[in-house]
């Protein structure tokens, strides 16, 4: 963990903690403001995970998007860094001596049964979304947990469940209030700020401050889900199956395969604790019997099932968890020395540093979104790769047949931001953001940069 001199990092260079507060009020900041040394600002400054420990010069609360404004104001005449926090999921960049906004109590959400949208503020979780919506026979493209963010992960792209029925959760966007560096509360839709609309949809929190979020919902309540646990030592022959399956899976099956030595412990089921498994996940919008026709083959090629949890139930109480992504590569295929690789990446020491390994397929929706849609990720490739450990013989063994390509959500390293993108959409984004920031005060995230004026003469 970095550690900090705090004298020298609180406060930025024209500005402390105690100026930014003046000026927040002096502009009508009604919500909580809170300074190094007061109570709340210890715990109001962490983000979710220890890899960054950061010292912002003030952690400001808003109250509604007129103290956002008021914030941006600040952020923008002091030449203040200014950081964007909900949850913390996405928090890779310290805010040192900058200004951090916490929106975490902006968290209303407005579900519209007859138009089948939600309305949420940039502090609403996905659980508080799929419980109201559920109330309707709907569902939100949300992601693995019900505690993360709604805005950050939208702004992301955000990779769920029913993804490949439905798309991105950027894809079901069809509104956004947003502050932008400018101070300006403008509406991006098709139809207005059209191409800060397209950059939203995927492009992350360089953009703006978004203040309101409006998405599609979908009828998708009732699903036929969860998990199938199967010998490891059948790897190899799931993933050879899997490879040849994907090609005619419907789109409203999404699936992953899952290697993983489960922890000896509570948190486990008895009959896979503390066993090297292999792992169906399976998530159909649909009718069961269906959903078990298409699942055969790979039922099949796995033999037995250890335990089987694959069953109707609701969208809501499906819990389908994910892994933490210390790498993570795309792929058109799996060939024989990738599938090779990840069917022995699970050792039987279970000090050994991979314990999950997750491929799994997108396409479907995704892929094919429709015209007008976000820069999210590369839609033409089938299939990720995500390890929860950067073992440097493994991902040497795997590099060669992945495209080197990233998914914003799930990208550590904020120097790599243009790997989540195709080049035409990374040019296109950063002509947006020399629209909308050219000074790029939005900087502390995943950050791209405005581009560069065209040369004359």
């Amino acid at each position: 963990m970095t550690q900090h001199v705090q004298e020298q990092t609180y406060g930025y260079p024209g500005l402390d903690g105690a100026g930014a507060a003046a000026r927040l009020r002096g502009l009508g900041f009604e919500g909580a403001v809170h300074l190094p040394g007061d109570p709340p600002y210890e715990e109001r400054r962490q983000p979710l995970f220890d890899t960054i420990d950061p010292y912002p010069a003030i952690v400001a609360e808003p109250s509604g998007a007129a103290d956002v404004r008021a914030a941006v104001l600040t952020a923008r005449e002091h030449d203040l860094p200014l950081a964007v926090q909900a949850t913390g999921h996405g928090t890779h960049v310290p805010a040192d001596g900058g200004l951090l906004l916490r929106t975490t109590g902006l968290s209303a959400v407005l579900v519209d049964p007859a138009e089948r949208v939600a309305r949420v503020g940039p502090g609403a979780l996905w659980g508080d979304v799929i419980a109201a919506a559920a109330a309707f026979g709907l569902a939100p493209l949300a992601g693995s947990s019900p505690d993360v963010g709604v805005v950050g992960y939208t702004l992301g792209g955000g990779l769920g469940w029913l993804g490949r029925a439905y798309g991105f959760a950027a894809d079901s966007v069809v509104r956004a209030e947003v502050v932008t560096a400018d101070g300006a509360l403008v509406d991006a839709s098709p139809d207005s700020h059209a191409s800060l609309f397209w950059a939203l949809r995927g492009g992350g929190a360089n953009f703006g401050v978004v203040t309101r979020l409006e998405f599609r919902l979908y009828p998708a309540a009732q699903v036929h889900a969860g998990f199938a646990y199967y010998p490891i030592e059948r790897a190899a022959d799931v993933l050879t199956r899997y490879r040849e399956w994907i090609a005619d899976a419907p789109d409203a099956l999404s699936t992953a395969v899952v290697l993983r030595r489960a922890p000896d412990t509570d948190l486990f089921p008895e009959a896979v604790r503390g066993r090297r498994v292999v792992v169906l996940k399976a998530m159909y919008a649909g009718a069961s019997e269906d959903a078990e026709r298409h699942l055969r083959p790979l039922r099949e090629a796995a033999g037995p099932a250890l335990l089987d949890e694959i069953r109707p139930t609701t969208f809501a109480a499906a819990a389908m968890g994910g892994q933490p992504a210390r790498f993570l590569d795309l792929y058109h295929g799996l060939p024989d020395p990738v599938v090779h690789a990840l069917a022995n990446a699970i050792d039987e020491d279970p000090d050994a540093p991979v314990s999950a390994v997750e491929i799994r397929h997108w396409g479907g929706a995704m892929a094919d979104p429709g015209p007008g849609a976000g820069p999210v990720g590369h839609r033409s490739v089938p299939l990720s790769v995500i390890i929860d450990a950067d073992v440097p013989e493994l991902t040497a063994a795997l590099r060669p047949y992945g495209t080197g390509g990233s998914f914003l959500n799930f990208l550590d390293d904020p120097g790599n931001v243009p790997a989540a993108y195709t080049t035409a959409d990374y040019r296109r984004l950063a002509e947006v953001k020399r629209e909308y920031d050219p000074a790029n005060l939005f900087r502390l995230n995943h950050n791209i940069a405005p581009a560069l004026p065209a040369r004359t003469g």
